[in-house]
């Protein structure tokens, strides 16, 4: 993988290899042209089941290098790679990389300018930071998980996506951009302690607000944007699939409203009155269930009355809004989401499938970091693979 355009270009990454929000973060990087190099252990690591290298997608954009970190001359051949980064990424418990050799005082004794980034779910200090964790326990107390749900039922887990990347990835990434454009100026590198605790309370700002306010109090379910209101909801429809309604504001509520045939409806008048909003929902439920999700989108889909089909991972990429902005690629037979965000001058460059572990790629992965010489040093010691 040669260097690669986007706004990134020229910036250098070093990945230890880890699972979860570490390696998405080195994909944003990648994607936006950061040349990424991945440390991986001798054996495979992972989380469930193995798969494929083609469908790993959170892996596309570099190669990298497999070698065991307990070898004192790997721990020296990825202080070499450190020596040559902007940034770096790794993602195991507090301490583990500081037992390998390669924590944060060895990296940038190394590499004063280097941008250390770690992310862990509980973060680096605390009474949790040695114990053991996923994303549902780290949105659980920041009380993001108990405000997903509806009235009456336990909380529901939003998948990975809340903690894992956007609590941890997105703020990783975007921590590392920080540190680089502050080390440019200062000539000196840091630490980024990404914990996802940290990323999710950090997203969950104005909910706090609204719940000071006073308008995030009935609980879960039963709020404006939690599936309490009539206006803010995904309804089934007559062939049993969904589609979307949230038209908060009223001028948009009104031409639903008109669309729907439902104007002069007495249980609709008063959106924001709390008291009528299950009525208002059960008047609202009968209503798509006389047409099918596709003929509902037929009929306001490009209105503005905020609505929207619900649609599988199948039929998502085929949606004529995303086709026509291209928000869905195919690589290697692989339908997948394109780079993001997008840049009017130094567009990100088509994404490269993730590249299969090997030696030759192992060394294409090296070229550009450490000299040839260096290099077949390394590989006649069989200190990568």
């Amino acid at each position: 993988m040669a260097a690669r355009s986007g706004p990134l270009s020229g910036i250098k990454v070093v990945e230890i290899a880890g699972i979860g929000p570490g390696p998405l973060a080195a994909m944003f990087l990648a994607d936006l042209g950061a040349t990424v190099i991945r440390v991986d252990r001798k054996e495979p690591s992972g989380l469930g089941a193995p798969r494929p290298v083609a469908f790993d997608l959170g892996l596309r954009n570099r190669r990298s290098i497999r070698v065991d970190l307990k070898d004192p001359a790997a721990v020296e051949m990825v202080l070499e790679l450190i020596g040559q980064a902007d940034a770096s990424i790794e993602g195991f418990r507090p301490g583990v990389m500081e037992r390998l050799g390669l924590g944060p005082d060895a990296c940038l004794a190394r590499n004063p300018r280097l941008v250390y980034g770690r992310v862990t779910g509980w973060g680096q200090e605390g009474p949790l930071a040695q114990v053991a964790g996923h994303d549902l326990n780290y949105i659980a107390i920041t009380g993001a998980l108990d405000a997903i749900g509806r009235e009456g039922q336990p909380p529901t887990p939003p998948l990975n996506i809340l903690g894992d990347y956007a609590g941890g990835s997105l703020y990783l990434a975007f921590g590392l951009l920080a540190g680089i454009l502050e080390a440019r100026s200062s000539g000196k590198g840091q630490v980024v302690d990404a914990a996802m605790v940290d990323g999710v309370a950090s997203l969950m700002t104005v909910m706090h607000g609204l719940h000071a306010a006073g308008m995030l109090a009935g609980g879960r379910g039963k709020n404006m944007l939690d599936s309490g209101a009539h206006f803010y909801e995904a309804y089934v429809c007559a062939d049993g699939k969904y589609v979307t309604a949230a038209p908060i504001e009223p001028k948009f509520y009104r031409q639903l409203l008109e669309r729907l045939g439902l104007a002069s409806h007495p249980s609709l008048q008063g959106q924001m009155d709390r008291a009528t909003w299950p009525a208002a929902k059960a008047v609202l439920a009968a209503k798509f269930k006389e047409r099918s999700r596709d003929e509902w989108t037929a009929l306001l889909g490009e209105l503005d009355v905020c609505f929207a089909p619900v649609l599988d991972f199948d039929e998502a990429p085929h949606h004529p809004h995303l086709r026509a902005r291209g928000t869905f690629i195919e690589v290697d037979g692989v339908v997948q989401p394109a780079p993001g965000p997008r840049f009017s001058r130094t567009p990100a460059a088509r994404p490269e499938a993730p590249a299969s572990p090997s030696t030759e790629n192992a060394v294409a992965a090296l070229q550009g970091w450490l000299p040839d010489a260096r290099i077949r040093r390394y590989q006649s010691q069989k200190t990568f693979i």
